[in-house]
């Protein structure tokens, strides 16, 4: 460019640009505070994280997903780990925590491999050979398990749930999800599908953790309408109707004219005739439970009632679904056209008072294909760290009954995977195989998080878990309470094949994406409005909505 020549800017004004290494450690050192937060977490000995978000609503929680979820993260990089730990919670479940551990050690080790001028795309091609072989290891190393048994699909509930707040409890929350996931289990050709929307979560704040209990079947949480109704009904005939057992209402403007108290009494005795007619249907159609979507007029209230007919109004459409499973019922849009081929059956259809609330409770289904969790605690903070733990342990048996396999836990499975790696390493060479000896070390963060987190030494521990792997001992992993290495198939330590497959692909893509990022162009952000909390200036009585300035702030 020539001097004193105008510089030409490609960029609008205020745009930040971070190039090269600045950039690469910028977004490392990001990644990187992103897995130290949850790092604490992580086994039976990781405490909990307490979130207050900008409403002052708290959430107490060790799990991965909910903190990273919970937090307010601004950073692109940042952003990518939280990404990992989202889609590690759709796919498997649970080790949320593991793998942003492991993205982030991912980054930390590559950061020392570009301090000694090794290019990142011969990092992340190293990072790419050192996961697909990690992978077929894996399949190697793990055990196989059937969906009949239960004594080993418990024990992959009761670890999912160690290192939760409700781990006193875990043997019989573990019992719960390993029931309610083989009842909802349907066979497709050589394996199973667990839908685990089939499962339904209740939460009723009161009693203890011990009162949580599986109902086979499905919970409703409403009342029957009327107090006239049966309050149980034993071998029910159940109608799901997706129609409002209401008068219609016009859909276009109509006035009626009634000039004579005999036409206004006639137009009444019509309405009433209606809902009558309606209530017949229901009873011709032999159903004596009449489950709704929409809304039960006050007279056919009345009239169910009189007919001995339990209802129930309002019920949530996911409800219906499950009800339709469990009981073979149709759901029927039109009441006219409601017949006998679409009643369904159950044993029992009561209502029964939990707490404060009454519940409808639909049990004794033939093929209850779908069931209810009720959930009982103390605090609302206990009712909602039960069902994340809960819904940890109905995902890994899920995984496991669909995969058939599985992999021991405690570090066992991470270390005879980086001893595998180190072997192999030497048959890769180039440069790449420096990037591959550094993803068998990322590997072992997961012992070594295990043993920090128990106030052990990790050193110690490491070279300990070297020595018996060496020795053939690929069940050796980390026993956190007894505080030295232990046999994790003795220990009962297990996890599905999903958690750990998932962990690794998740945690190799993000580490290799943000590895390959040598510039960063963030646009300028928007300026808030002018004006103070308020609002614009002369705004002030939206205070309400601005920040409690205005008329609304002055009590």
């Amino acid at each position: 460019m020539l001097t004193g020549q105008t510089p030409i800017l490609v960029l609008k004004e205020g745009t930040k640009r971070e190039k090269g290494r600045g950039a690469l450690s910028n977004n490392i050192q990001a990644a990187k505070a992103i897995a130290d937060a949850v790092r604490s977490t992580l086994g039976p000995r990781g405490l909990d994280k307490m979130l207050v978000d900008s409403m002052g609503d708290v959430v107490v929680t060790n799990d991965g997903v909910t903190i990273l979820k919970e937090m307010d993260v601004e950073h692109p990089a940042a952003k990518m780990l939280v990404e990992v730990a989202k889609t590690q919670d759709q796919e498997a479940g649970d080790g949320t925590t593991t793998a942003v551990v492991l993205a982030g050690e991912l980054l930390k080790r590559a950061e020392t491999l570009i301090e000694q001028n090794i290019h990142p795309t011969i990092i992340s091609q190293g990072y790419r050979l050192a996961s697909q072989r990690a992978l077929e290891v894996l399949q190697q190393v793990s055990q196989p398990i059937a969906i009949a048994d239960h004594e080993l699909l418990n024990r992959i509930a009761t670890t999912s749930m160690g290192s939760k707040s409700v781990s006193f409890n875990r043997d019989q929350l573990g019992d719960i999800a390993v029931k309610a996931v083989t009842a909802v289990a349907e066979k497709k050709g050589e394996g199973y599908y667990v839908d685990l929307d089939n499962i339904q979560l209740i939460k009723k704040q009161g009693g203890a953790m011990t009162d949580t209990q599986l109902i086979e079947g499905v919970i409703v949480d409403k009342e029957k309408v009327h107090s006239g109704m049966p309050a149980r009904v034993e071998n029910p005939k159940i109608a799901l109707l997706d129609a409002a057992l209401e008068i219609k209402k016009t859909e276009i403007d109509a006035k009626i004219e009634i000039n004579d108290p005999s036409q206004l009494n006639a137009f009444l005795q019509e309405e009433e005739n209606m809902l009558r007619r309606m209530v017949d249907q229901v009873k011709k159609s032999g159903a004596n439970v009449v489950l709704c979507q929409k809304g039960i007029d006050d007279l056919a209230q009345h009239f169910l009632a009189k007919e001995g007919i339990y209802a129930v109004r309002r019920v949530k459409k996911s409800d219906m679904e499950k009800l339709a499973k469990a009981t073979g019922a149709n759901i029927v849009s039109k009441v006219s056209e409601l017949s006998p081929e679409d009643v369904g059956h159950a044993g029992l259809v009561e209502e029964r008072k939990i707490g404060e609330d009454a519940l409808t409770f639909v049990t004794g289904a033939k093929k209850a294909k779908a069931v209810s969790i009720l959930i009982r605690g103390g605090t609302e903070h206990v009712l909602d760290e039960i069902e994340r733990s809960l819904d940890d342990a109905l995902n890994v048996v899920a995984v496991a009954v669909e995969d058939g396999r599985y992999v021991f836990g405690g570090g066992a499975t991470a270390e005879e995977l980086a001893m595998h790696l180190r072997d192999h390493a030497a048959k890769v060479g180039g440069r790449e195989q420096i990037a591959f000896e550094s993803f068998a070390e990322a590997l072992e963060s997961v012992p070594r998080t295990l043993a920090e987190n128990a106030g052990l030494d990790p050193i110690d521990i490491l070279i300990e878990l070297r020595k018996a792997h060496k020795s053939h001992q690929p069940r050796a992993g980390v026993n956190v309470l007894a505080g030295k290495v232990g046999d994790m198939g003795e220990l009962h330590v297990i996890e599905p094949i999903r958690v750990g497959r998932q962990a690794i692909e998740s945690a190799t893509d993000a580490a290799v994406m943000i590895l390959r990022i040598d510039d960063v162009i963030a646009s300028k952000s928007s300026p808030p409005p002018s004006g103070g909390p308020g609002g614009p200036g002369g705004m002030g009585g939206m205070g309400g909505m601005g920040g409690m300035g205005g008329d609304f702030g002055e009590d």
